[in-house]
């Protein structure tokens, strides 16, 4: 059984330069495993249904003028009533003072209280990007990924077969390498996905007589990228004689990860072929179908066209 992604209530604070106003124990080692937020407004008039208690909790403007409205006794059941539940944060928007029961509370059942100076829409919408961000799916792939003319191309295949060299070739043709032979990729949503390297090995590329090289220190910090979003892979295969390869490109192929279709290609390796160079075609030619044009497909009409008119002087 897999291990839910989480990310550290201390990093977000990092993040978003959050003041701790009131720290529980352990507060920045807790795990965040959600990626919404709450605004507690019903649940500060005493409404708990359907309500989830392992979101962080956001209150503005809205919430803080409500408050301010009932006495000081109502103020201590609301929070009290909240802060039973096992938040994980309470954060203030806007840099307002909070409400001497929220500490009171807070201090009783051991929350923690954070406090920002964006306002609260701002800070929601930020906040809900980098948990997205930090607990989106992702699985880890052998391979080589490259961004190339703006195109990020994940390069697959057995080992040997001439990924890192072509990276390589390719890094030297001006382009840029985000990881070699472990590729992160993670869904970022439905239609899109990123990868990058893990940190362990992030800028370095393995090469087969040589070891492994600093790509960063090499070629300079314009050699390589963080991440990129992944735009199609090529599988590089060995040139085998009785295979069929596509010679048009009429047919779109994809693969699946996470549930993300990618265009994909087969392009096969043999003493002689420019590989750097196929793939950067294979690049360009992936960002002109993106923008509508296809190659393949103008080339096929241009050819019935002129049977047509060969048919019809018949």
């Amino acid at each position: 059984m897999s291990t839910p992604l989480s990310v550290k209530l201390g990093s977000l604070i990092d993040e978003f330069n959050l003041e701790v106003l009131r720290g529980a124990e352990g507060y920045r080692d807790l795990p965040i495993s959600t990626e919404d937020i709450n605004r507690p407004g019903l649940q500060l008039t005493g409404f708990f249904d359907y309500f989830d208690a392992q979101r962080i909790q956001v209150i503005g403007l809205v919430e803080s003028t409500y408050l301010d409205g009932i006495t000081s006794e109502e103020r201590s059941i609301r929070f009290e009533t909240l802060f039973q539940s096992e938040i994980p944060a309470f954060i203030i928007a806007r840099g307002m003072e909070p409400f001497p029961e929220c500490m009171e509370m807070a201090e009783k059942y051991n929350r923690t209280v954070l406090r920002s100076n964006e306002t609260t829409s701002v800070l929601i919408s930020a906040i809900v990007t980098s948990l997205h961000n930090h607990l989106a799916p992702r699985i880890t792939r052998h391979g080589v990924l490259v961004e190339v003319y703006g195109e990020g191309v994940l390069l697959l295949g057995d080992s040997g077969v001439g990924k890192s060299e072509t990276a390589i070739e390719l890094v030297k043709r001006g382009h840029r390498l985000i990881a070699d032979d472990a590729v992160e990729i993670r869904r970022v949503n439905n239609k899109s996905l990123m990868g990058t390297a893990p940190e362990l090995i992030r800028h370095y590329i393995e090469l087969r007589g040589i070891g492994v090289v600093d790509v960063r220190r090499i070629f300079g910090m314009i050699a390589i990228k963080e991440e990129t979003e992944i735009d199609m892979v090529i599988n590089l295969e060995p040139w085998r004689e009785d295979a069929v390869y596509d010679r048009l490109g009429l047919d779109e192929l994809y693969v699946d990860i996470l549930d993300v279709k990618v265009p994909t290609i087969t392009v096969p390796v043999k003493p002689g072929r420019n590989l750097a160079v196929i793939i950067e075609v294979a690049a360009m030619n992936n960002r002109h179908k993106k923008m509508g044009f296809n190659s393949a497909l103008e080339f096929t009409k241009q050819i019935e066209s002129h049977f047509d008119q060969a048919m019809g002087n018949f």
